[in-house]
């Protein structure tokens, strides 16, 4: 389930189960959990709905999983369901940043009555942080896709531009750079932020469900529906379809996907009442779709109307100067999420990083931040760095290790150069030498413009 959503936590089945299905009555999106640890999984800086947590559960507790949620974003609010004896201690949570709490039991009313209004402050604050971000600062795009390599300045300001308007967008790249983060990025800096973003994974789906899944059906229309359903697609109006794996949808749903993009329009199974769709199709593949029209695989004409516009994410090979500083960011998010006492990354530890291939890109690099956080090293269980090819000349590659090395440690000491040239025993002068030669820059190496 995705859009604005409610999840809420609470490990009493029959409660959990009870509120889930009311507030999906009321008309909201809900998941419900058994407990916190499977809550905090779900939350990242650009949730867009609400958490509400029972305060006492085994593991971690509802008090504990709100001060995790709020290292990770503050604004998310979070709302307490609490027994009678816990209100005291509900109050206190208040003051520590909960947005609500709620005595048991109580009502489905005015549990949504609270979810309403804790949602209009989650979008509002979601669109102050969008027309910050059109406003040229350092946004939300620029820390959800860090570097300063022309490939992601590239990147990001396409991003921008696109986001002014409703045209359908394909982004292209190989696994783990981040395509559905670029995509989450442009719905939410859009006139369509604060509306529902529905991700379909094509690859994931059943064929023989997906017609049903994506476009609903009405009572009756096949055995089993016994009552009429949205799809994916309608449950979308207003806002952003992700289409993931896109190269993966059969041919034959493809030919109907055609339509519905054509014309914006739908009609669900058993029904010949055509239902209008106002959405914006974001479409993602690993693959270049033009290969696969070339197979046979996909459809040409469905293949030119989703490439209205173009978004290629940048693979960490095509921009290794940016790795240092992704690295470090990533680490300070891990940091967050176990609760770690702040850390310092050694520079051989930058160094390391930064001279290794990373062929499942930013989430194999994010592994690797959560390992060294966890005390496990940077190297996976085998330790192995990819093939490198064709070896360079020894002094090309004593140079290339001299300039990663030099850019990690400005990036470590925060663009000081004292603690460098004192920690490689060189002189200021010779530091100075050295980072012309390699076009270095202090401001570069923090990520300032």
């Amino acid at each position: 389930m995705s859009g604005p959503q409610i999840l809420l936590a609470d490990d009493e089945d029959d409660l959990r189960i009870a509120s889930v299905q009311g507030l999906e009555l009321a008309g909201f999106a809900v998941r419900g959990f058994a407990s916190a640890e499977e809550v905090l999984s779900r939350v990242g800086y650009d949730f867009d709905g609400l958490v509400m947590t029972d305060i006492r559960m085994p593991g971690m507790d509802g008090m504990s999983l709100m001060n995790r949620i709020h290292e990770i974003d503050p604004d998310i609010p979070v709302v307490l369901l609490t027994g009678h004896a816990d209100v005291q201690l509900a109050v206190r949570a208040m003051r520590e940043g909960a947005y609500d709490f709620v005595e048991k039991p109580f009502t489905v009313q005015n549990l949504g009555d609270i979810a309403r209004r804790a949602l209009d402050r989650r979008t509002l604050v979601l669109e102050n942080r969008r027309l910050r971000a059109l406003a040229g600062k350092r946004d939300d795009i620029e820390t959800r896709l860090p570097g300063r390599s022309a490939l992601m300045v590239d990147l990001r300001y396409r991003l921008r531009a696109i986001a002014a308007t409703d045209a359908d967008v394909l982004i292209v790249g190989d696994t783990g750079t981040g395509k559905e983060v670029a995509a989450r990025a442009l719905h939410d800096i859009s006139a369509r932020a604060g509306r529902p973003v529905v991700a379909i994974n094509c690859a994931a789906m059943p064929a023989a469900l997906m017609e049903s899944e994506l476009f609903g059906h009405e009572a009756g229309a096949f055995p089993g529906a016994l009552r009429p359903r949205y799809g994916k697609f309608e449950h979308a109006r207003g806002g952003t379809i992700l289409l993931d794996e896109i190269g993966s949808m059969p041919l034959e749903l493809q030919a109907k996907l055609l339509r519905v993009i054509q014309e914006r329009v739908i009609t669900r199974l058993g029904s010949n009442e055509p239902v209008p769709l106002d959405v914006r199709f974001i479409a993602l593949s690993k693959s270049d779709l033009d290969k696969e029209v070339a197979a046979g695989r996909f459809r040409a004409d469905l293949y030119y109307c989703l490439n209205v516009v173009s978004l290629r994410m940048p693979a960490l090979a095509a921009r290794p100067e940016d790795i240092p500083l992704l690295f470090l960011q990533l680490v300070a998010e891990a940091r967050a999420r176990y609760r770690r006492d702040d850390i310092e990354v050694p520079a051989h530890v930058i160094a390391a990083v930064s001279q290794r291939a990373w062929p499942g890109n930013v989430r194999e690099l994010r592994n690797a931040a959560d390992r060294f956080v966890l005390g496990l090293g940077v190297a996976d269980e085998e330790g192995a760095d990819d093939d490198p090819g064709e070896p360079a000349s020894l002094a090309s590659r004593v140079a290339d290790y001299e300039k990663r090395l030099i850019a990690s440690a400005l990036a470590a000491s925060g663009g000081a150069l004292k603690p460098v040239y004192e920690g490689f025993g060189i002189s200021r002068k010779t530091l100075y030498e050295k980072m012309q030669k390699y076009g270095l820059t202090r401001q570069a190496a923090v990520g300032q413009d």
